[in-house]
């Protein structure tokens, strides 16, 4: 993998744990010649994301829409910083851009990102690696809804072990590097899109 986008939150969250983690995954993806795509703040597990990897002499983009470069702070120090329109034309750049991805703690929109590229691999659209990088537990109560999604029989097996999950950077990147996308129901064609 060349290239991780990486879905965090704007906010440093109530525990030192999780900037603390960031600066490390940041510092880890750089150390391997990994570019980091991420959402382009510099406040907030985003910004210490991309600062450890900017300070471990990595390449950032940053990926922001006009209308939230001053509430999310965009981040000028980064390798590059694209500005977009729309949150959808966001989101679509970060996944444009990288080869994988992963999930560190965040909010509404750290999961609305992560839950999108998982649909969007559960139909098909990609077959790159989705991580989730369970710091201090926090993703628990999301693993443990994504198993019982299964067993009530709203999510098969096979989509379910698309989500990589780790609470150890070097784990979880070992598995993304060994990911490799199963074959899915073709939920779309030609005809339909």
């Amino acid at each position: 993998m060349k290239s991780i986008t990486v879905f965090c939150g704007a906010s440093e969250g109530t525990a030192a744990v999780y900037r603390l983690t960031a600066r490390v995954v940041g510092a880890t993806l750089a150390a391997r010649g990994i570019q980091v795509i991420y959402g382009g703040a510099c406040i907030g597990v985003m910004g210490a994301v991309a600062d450890a990897a900017l300070e471990a002499g990595g390449s950032v983009t940053g990926v922001i829409p006009h209308f939230l470069r001053s509430r999310e702070v965009a981040h000028y120090g980064l390798t590059d910083l694209i500005i977009t329109d729309t949150m959808h034309q966001r989101k679509m750049k970060m996944q444009e851009l990288c080869d994988g991805f992963i999930a560190l703690p965040g909010g509404f929109g750290t999961l609305e990102e992560l839950f999108e590229v998982l649909t969007w691999a559960q139909l098909g659209l990609h077959t790159k690696p989705i991580g989730l990088l369970n710091v201090d537990g926090y993703y628990n109560s999301l693993i443990a809804m994504a198993d019982d999604m299964v067993s009530r029989g709203f999510l098969k097996p096979v989509y379910r072990n698309m989500l990589l999950i780790s609470d150890d950077i070097d784990d979880l990147l070992h598995q993304m590097t060994n990911y490799s996308a199963p074959e899915v129901e073709k939920w779309l064609t030609d005809e339909n899109i």
